[in-house]
């Protein structure tokens, strides 16, 4: 893709492609790249059968060995409910056009539940890499509550030729030291068994929404929650774009809340959205375990919204985005589109580390 068509996607926001990091600089992170693999988990305690899905994937779709991932997820049906989340477009109610529209749209692997990809996994499961979700939080339970629960065990996932298992954490939340504890010993099987892992690290707390922001999107919070990830072995961390800064500080002043530094603020991550952004690689071990940003939830301006994230995740050291609404709640002709204009950005040379 050429520069001016990705600066019309921008629009009144396409000086992020001209921004310079003034915290923490490029030459420090572990940044994606053909030699990724080589670099940086050679050298980890990772096993030659991780290695070897973990090449698998960054050898498969458009992106392929560019160090950069573009992966499809759609764990939506028990995340948002299947009516709300396929009511838009019904045929993704059958989990062979899900594993379809990952490779059709070129994706580098599909994430889903354990009955999606098990439903169809002989006959896809040697086509596209799977990265199986073991555990979600089900609206069904009255009132709703932030938990994450495993619905599957890992030994299935590895059964049907799964690449990976993924799993969320809700830090924060009442039930995080369980989902902590319940999603360590997960992956460390997963990697006795030769699969990879990846860990959506989302936040979950009432305390962190305010009436002027919503801090489970802070950069210095969901920073602390990759670190977090990072440290029970997740090999890909999922984290949603930051938008805001000083979650600790204002929680500071509402109560005791943790620890922070005022240095994070002036000195390692000012206010810029590649900054925020880059704060959260920083925290993934400087990038040694790649940074997948979500791609949100879908709307009016899915293309110009999925380009302007793609633009802040790469700039600021990123490893790709995992977008499922924005690809799926529309005709699948439209999905791949989607999916390959995020993938343009990635392939694109102009779009530079900041």
């Amino acid at each position: 893709m050429d520069l001016a068509k990705i600066e019309t996607y921008l629009g009144n926001q396409s000086e992020l492609l001209n921004y310079k990091c003034k915290g923490i600089a490029k030459e420090q992170l572990h940044l994606p790249g053909p030699d990724f693999l080589d670099h940086v988990f050679i050298p980890s305690d990772r096993s030659i059968r991780v290695l070897q899905q973990l090449e698998r994937i960054f050898n498969h779709g458009r992106l392929n060995r560019t160090g950069y991932l573009s992966i499809l997820p759609v764990d939506q049906g028990i995340e948002h409910s299947a009516g709300a989340s396929f009511a838009k477009n019904p045929i993704y109610f059958d989990p062979e056009n899900i594993v379809k529209l990952a490779i059709e749209g070129g994706c580098n692997a599909v994430a889903s539940t354990l009955g999606v990809l098990g439903s169809v996994a002989r006959k896809y499961a040697p086509k596209i890499p799977f990265i199986v979700k073991l555990n979600h939080n089900e609206l069904l339970t009255y009132p709703n509550k932030a938990s994450q629960f495993y619905f599957g065990h890992v030994k299935q996932a590895y059964e049907m030729g799964a690449a990976a298992i993924g799993a969320t954490i809700y830090f924060g939340s009442e039930n995080s030291q369980k989902e902590i504890e319940e999603t360590t010993l997960a992956f460390k099987e997963a990697h006795s068994l030769g699969m990879f892992t990846v860990l959506w690290c989302y936040l979950r707390n009432k305390a962190f929404k305010t009436k002027e922001k919503d801090y489970h999107l802070s950069a210095d919070l969901t920073g602390q929650a990759n670190h977090l990830g990072v440290t029970i072995e997740a090999d890909i961390i999922k984290q949603k774009l930051p938008e805001n800064n000083g979650g600790y500080l204002y929680l500071n002043t509402e109560s005791s809340y943790g620890k922070t530094d005022k240095r994070i603020y002036s000195d390692l991550c000012p206010d810029n959205p590649i900054e925020y952004t880059r704060y959260q690689v920083v925290n993934s071990y400087m990038g040694r375990a790649g940074l997948i940003n979500s791609g949100g939830a879908s709307g009016e301006n899915d293309f110009a919204e999925a380009v302007k994230t793609a633009v802040i995740n790469k700039r600021a050291g990123g490893m790709g985005l995992i977008s499922g609404r924005k690809a799926f709640q529309r005709p699948m002709k439209e999905g791949i589109q989607l999916l390959n204009l995020i993938q343009d950005i990635y392939l694109s040379k102009d779009v530079t580390i900041a």
